[in-house]
This record gives C-alpha cells, structure tokens and sequence, in this order.
C-alpha cells in the first residue's frame, strides 16, 4: 500500500490549510492513521493521529504544539485522512508525512515515528511571517 500526503503549500501565518493523506489500496485498514512533520534540522514529531478501526476508532490524538487549532478526521469510504491546520504560525513550517499503524499499540500510545509501519512521502507547509 501507498500512502498519498497533498495540500501543503505556502500560506501566511495565520492562515488554514487543510491536509489529505489517501491510501492506495481499497481494502487497507490500519489501525491508527498519524500525522508527523519533521522541520530541517529537527527530529519528526507526532502532530495528530486518529484510531482507523477496531476498538476506539475515531478516537484522537493531538501533540501541544497543534491542540486547539488542528483537526484530524478520516473518511473511511475514501480511504482518507485529513489534517486541518488553523492559525498557523512560522513554526509550524514542515514537511507534513502521514503514516499507517498497522496493529493495535502495545500499552502507551504510539506518538513515535518507529510505532508506526507505513509512510507517504510527505507534503511541504510553509508559513511566512
């Protein structure tokens, strides 16, 4: 499977933009579908992450950096997960990648790029000042 991450681009700080990641495979269901950025010259960070299926799907996941002006949502029809990214700040700059875990988290939640097993290729946000 192929995960397809679009909608970056270059927006001025205090402005919105809304993130697609689609899976290429129809019948591929993870089990947490995550939103990381990486910054030049920073570690990739957890940004949200939304439960896919099984037990708690749905449910949420939203780092400090981005909590109370994100949303993370899933279509599950059209194998796609959103990110919604208001009131954007410089910081906020990134390359934005979405990742599938396939299994169910082993105790603490998986908010590391390692919990997760498939990744797209990334879209670039620039926020300018």
């Amino acid at each position: 499977v192929q995960l397809q991450a679009s909608g970056g681009g270059l927006v001025q700080a205090g402005g919105s933009l809304n993130l697609s990641c689609v899976a290429s495979e129809r019948t591929f269901s993870p089990y947490i579908m995550g939103w990381f950025r990486q910054a030049p010259g920073k570690e990739r960070e957890i940004v949200a992450s939304i439960t896919w299926s099984g037990w708690g799907a749905g449910s949420t996941y939203y780092a400090d950096s981005v909590k109370g002006r994100s949303t993370v949502s899933s279509d599950n029809a059209k194998n796609t997960v959103y990110l919604q990214l208001n009131s954007l700040k410089p910081e906020d700059t990134a390359i934005y990648h979405c990742a599938a875990r396939i299994s169910p988290p082993r105790g603490r939640s998986p908010i590391m790029p390692a919990d997760y097993h498939v990744w797209g290729q990334g879209t670039l946000v620039t926020v300018s000042s």
